[in-house]
């Protein structure tokens, strides 16, 4: 038995295709149905790693009887809410507006038109059916009042963001930003530490992250404190990056056997994760612990961007060079299965060193977590004399051979362009930390397989890719994503190959899918299929918001090539979301991390001569984010490398601030006087 499902690529929508459900993917054979037997919609948007997204189909979407009431009285359709973010959006949006709390499995009933009257996340079978019966009621015997409802919820969701979210260019500062004039650095700096002090009152300062349960790692937070920090010197700022990054390696989100962040801790302890294992996390991570290395110098930082990218080669990349989204949270029907242990198999595995690997992970005979099983989690690091070192990673090594004969989690083998860019930057931002050539190897063939597969002549992204074809117009996060990985990519090669590139991408996102008068992009691009409402994403979440994200870009490659309308883009969209910032920087965090750049002048730093890299090296060794790199061996048409030139045949670096350039200098002592660093 199989239903319409079955002819899909997503591993989500094929895993529900042989259930009893008739089930329609989102398109318009489904919609044309609905309209032409007036029945209502359900859409039901969910993911493949998704714990919750599975249970919900075992106790009702592979039930008969289940299937029969829904098969009766709806056209039910499901949705890959990764392969398509612009459908869950929109009636995510419709939750919200509902004043439902949203997630996933999301469930939301539409009448024939599309437009959304009702919708739940998780409900167990009985709930589920009486809810249908209720649906089904409302939509025969109270129609005119769900038409009502359902043009209501829609008429929000046609509101322009700005007016929305009262996102307008309002004060001197703003306006001072937006039209790229001389503008107080001083009071942007109070803003940060306006922004800082009320994102502080939110932090958890006894075991990191923030102040609630479930834990996310939030990325995007961290970005900010970073740059905040590199900004104030504020202590407190670094004393919470260094808390909560110490947390998140060393607590039972990250996988000490295998190497990768799971999604988020369902506890305040970083100790129990939902156990899937996402792309997109692990390349914010990659980042964000290579950046806070180069500050910081911890060992235990290193050391967990190694075991990630060793995973991210391992399990996630395909041999084209793309990487896969996503590793499930259940095997054999357990959610966390393949990750827990019995004391009985670790004492079998480990052998003479249980003793001290059990009081390290208080391992117990009833288990440190439910059920008999024990969780690996720590809260200091592991010891660091040599010794005791060879012998952890022993202990490691002997659990990964032990779990390799498990039944593995599914993998989720679509490959999206937004997540391979957000995984492409944190490669380059790992190589550019630690020079280690077989990241950059890794990052090079997946931008190669970006341009050549997931590119379109006309320079259109395609957002999934599987089995050797690309699918699905591109979305904002797309062109975001990898011209940002892109950028990234080119600073740590100095390739210009990478930098044209982004500029063919953001000349299409411009042209597809900016709107001129709110000054902000669409998430869907104007060739795409059309839907009852064509959203902008401006806040920041686990993922940083599309919009935020190609601020950073307009701003970079406004200075690369010298293109002062992107910069004022840049800056424009920046100045309107200060009051947001202001007023809640927790959902703006990425925004912030722009703003704490722009508070400081940008170094712009151009190498010229056969020694580049050994300079680029050098430079990358201290954390100096508020710096944009150029780089060639002989000339280049790069307006910040035109007419610099390696004097005296020696390798030359200029360093400039706002179009004004320091004496050219041959040293890297030199270097570091001109940005106002100290040679320890």
């Amino acid at each position: 038995m199989s239903n319409r499902l079955i002819n899909e690529t997503s591993p989500y929508l094929l895993q529900h295709a042989h259930n009893p459900v008739d089930w329609y993917p989102w398109g318009e054979e489904a919609l044309t149905k609905a309209r032409t037997e007036n029945k209502p919609i359900l859409v039901s948007i969910g993911y493949s790693a998704c714990h919750w997204c599975h249970v919900m189909e075992r106790e009702s979407f592979e039930k008969e009887q289940v299937a029969g009431v829904m098969n009766a009285d709806f056209v039910c359709i499901k949705v890959d809410r990764e392969e398509r973010p612009d459908v869950d959006a929109i009636y995510m949006d419709a939750i919200h507006a509902m004043g439902a709390r949203g997630g996933w499995p999301l469930n939301v009933f539409l009448l024939p038109d599309a437009k959304p009257f009702y919708g739940v996340t998780y409900l167990p079978a009985q709930n589920w059916v009486q809810l249908l019966g209720s649906v089904k009621n409302a939509f025969v015997n109270h129609h005119e009042d769900l038409v009502k409802s359902a043009a209501g919820f829609t008429d929000n969701m046609l509101v322009k963001e700005s007016e929305k979210y009262n996102l307008h260019v309002d004060t001197q500062i703003g306006e001072g930003l937006a039209s790229a004039q001389s503008f107080s650095s001083v009071q942007m700096r109070n803003d940060l530490d306006e922004m800082f002090e009320k994102i502080k009152g939110h932090f958890d300062t006894e075991k990191g992250g923030m102040d609630r349960a479930p834990k996310f790692p939030m990325p995007s937070i961290y970005k900010f404190l970073l740059r905040y920090y590199a900004v104030s010197h504020n202590p407190e700022a670094l004393r919470h990056i260094e808390l909560s990054l110490n947390r998140i390696a060393l607590g039972g989100i990250y996988d000490h056997v295998g190497g990768g962040w799971a999604r988020y801790s369902v506890d305040d302890e970083w100790f129990i994760p939902h156990f899937e294992k996402m792309l997109y996390d692990n390349g914010q991570l990659v980042s964000i612990f290579s950046e806070a290395y180069t500050l910081t110098k911890s060992d235990l930082y290193k050391s967990r961007v190694y075991e990630t990218i060793d995973w991210l080669a391992r399990e996630m990349t395909s041999i084209e060079g793309g990487f896969y989204s996503a590793l499930d949270a259940d095997s054999e029907g357990i959610e966390g299965k393949f990750y827990i242990w019995t004391q009985a198999e670790l004492k079998e595995i480990l052998g003479e060193d249980f003793g001290w690997f059990s009081k390290l992970y208080n391992i117990r005979a009833s288990g440190n977590w439910e059920h008999g099983y024990n969780h690996l989690h720590l809260v200091t690091p592991f010891p660091q004399k040599e010794a005791e070192g060879v012998a952890y990673q022993n202990a490691l090594q002997k659990l990964f051979k032990a779990r390799e004969n498990r039944i593995r989690p599914g993998l989720d083998d679509k490959i999206l362009a937004s997540w391979n860019g957000l995984m492409l930057k944190g490669l380059t931002d790992a190589y550019r930390a630690f020079g280690e050539e077989k990241f950059k190897k890794l990052a090079l063939k997946n931008a190669h397989f970006l341009k050549e597969k997931m590119t379109a002549p006309n320079h259109q992204l395609w957002h999934s890719y599987k089995n050797g074809k690309a699918s699905i117009v591109g979305f904002l996060e797309d062109y975001a994503a990898v011209i940002n990985g892109y950028l990234g990519l080119y600073q740590a090669t100095f390739e210009e190959e990478w930098l044209d590139e982004a500029l063919h991408l953001m000349a299409y996102a411009a042209e597809n899918m900016y709107d001129a008068e709110d000054e902000l992009f669409y998430f869907t691009d104007s060739n795409a299929e059309e839907l009852i409402a064509r959203k902008k994403e401006v806040f920041d979440n686990v993922m940083p918001a599309s919009n935020s994200l190609m601020a950073h870009n307009l701003f970079a490659l406004g200075t690369l090539f010298d293109y002062a309308d992107y910069v004022k883009l840049s800056d424009w969209m920046l100045a309107k979301m200060r009051n947001a910032l202001l007023t809640d920087v927790q959902w703006g965090t990425n925004w912030a991390a722009l703003y704490a750049l722009r508070a400081q002048p940008t170094a712009e730093i151009a190498i010229v001569g056969e020694e580049m890299e050994h300079f680029r090296k050098q430079l990358e060794e201290r954390f100096v984010p508020n710096k944009i790199l150029v780089g060639t061996k002989t000339v280049s048409d790069l307006p910040l490398l035109q007419e610099r030139i390696a004097k005296q045949e020696q390798t030359t670096v200029y360093v400039c601030f706002n179009k004004t350039c320091q004496l050219p200098v041959n040293t890297m002592e030199d270097v570091w006087k001109q940005l106002n660093y100290i040679n320890e």
